[in-house]
């Protein structure tokens, strides 16, 4: 049971969490929450599908996270992207997670990108609505 108290404090049995920003404002979130890493993956593939790159690009590192209660959630997301060793052609969405990223070296690229990422669950459905990407010095971090 939920409990809601002069819009401070959203209470349970078993915990109470102090709020201290506006209702329906964006709010932090870990970037290791299972919605936040499907909305950088659904980032990701709309990334992909929009860049005339002969590789894929799968997400190397999640800078910040946030989420809106709008209809459904928004994902307010900074995320770096870097280039595998997958070829487009011939992949499907399904293999990126077993596509491992560049060597050092010419290929190797990262670009630093802002998502914003709409989901209602319940539906199943995701959207991106906005995204910008900019190349960035930093290489990829993992596998």
């Amino acid at each position: 049971m939920l409990l809601l108290f002069s819009g401070l404090c959203l209470c349970s049995i078993v915990s109470c969490q102090r709020y201290t920003s506006v209702p329906g404002s964006p709010y932090n979130i870990s970037t290791d929450n299972k919605g936040v890493l499907k909305a950088v993956l659904h980032g990701a593939y709309s990334f992909n599908n929009q860049t005339n790159d002969a590789f894929l690009f799968k997400p190397s590192a999640i800078e910040k996270a946030e989420r809106q209660l709008v209809k459904g959630f928004k994902y307010i997301l900074e995320v770096d992207l870097s280039r595998t060793v997958c070829r487009k052609k011939g992949h499907k969405d399904a293999d990126l997670a077993n596509c491992k990223f560049q060597p050092d070296g010419l290929l190797q690229q990262t670009f630093h990108c802002d998502f914003e990422v709409w989901t209602m669950p319940w539906l199943h459905f995701m959207k991106t609505t906005y995204f910008v990407c900019s190349p960035s010095d930093r290489p990829s971090t993992s596998s």
